[in-house]
């Protein structure tokens, strides 16, 4: 399907799926939605110095990259681990000018270093970041009690439902460590009681610009 890049809300970019009036992040602001959800409802959560962190959807790095940024600030040491079954294009990240856009230009080399690791291998992008991004289904992830915190950043289920099942969220709730975290952009109620349905302690939360609400799941 036809993709663009495209300005946000916010002045930061991100890609547009034409065919399913789709986008990476939220057309409202993706540098203001990554912070929302993931930062202040997420990683925010957690004081602990090692961290082991699993994204769903890895797309466009931007979670990832402000997760490094947040890293040094947090005094963190983080394990990232990205699932992606399609890497986005070389030629598309060049045009995303994120260290710019989060006033880091200094970083933009961190930045690129994310997408230019290897695959299914753990790379040190910096001393307190590692960085492993597998290429695969979601359906095919396997993890057992392995990750402190989930970002989901599928596709919407407006688009790709399958994301959004028992099936997947039961995955996700095996691969969390007990006192665990996911949180999403996604606030349906289907979605939630999924969440719920594998044993979620799920709360409504506040959304980014643009949107009412969004989930969080606790793994008791």
């Amino acid at each position: 399907m036809e993709r663009e890049i495209i300005t946000t809300g916010d002045g930061s970019k991100t890609i547009q799926i034409k065919g399913w009036n789709e986008q990476y992040h939220s057309k409202h602001g993706a540098i203001q939605e990554a912070y929302h959800v993931f930062i202040a409802h997420g990683l925010d959560l957690f004081e602990k110095t090692d961290l082991a962190i699993l994204e769903i959807g890895f797309g466009t790095g931007l979670n990832a990259f402000i997760t490094l940024l947040e890293c040094g600030e947090k005094r963190l040491n983080i394990s990232y681990t990205g699932v992606e079954a399609f890497p986005v294009a070389k030629e598309e990240i060049e045009q995303l000018e994120y260290a710019n856009a989060l006033g880091v230009p200094e970083m933009d080399s961190n930045f690129k270093k994310l997408h230019d690791s290897k695959w299914n291998e753990a790379v040190a992008i910096a001393p307190d970041f590692y960085l492993e991004k597998q290429q695969m289904d979601f359906k095919d992830i396997t993890a057992k009690n392995l990750f402190n915190l989930i970002y989901f950043d599928a596709f919407g289920a407006r688009v790709q439902p399958e994301l959004w099942t028992v099936s997947i969220f039961s995955k996700m709730f095996d691969a969390l460590k007990s006192k665990g975290y996911i949180v999403t952009y996604a606030a349906k109620g289907s979605v939630r009681r999924a969440m719920q349905e594998v044993g979620f302690l799920v709360e409504r939360l506040p959304g980014p610009p643009g949107k009412r609400e969004m989930l969080r799941g606790f793994k008791p």
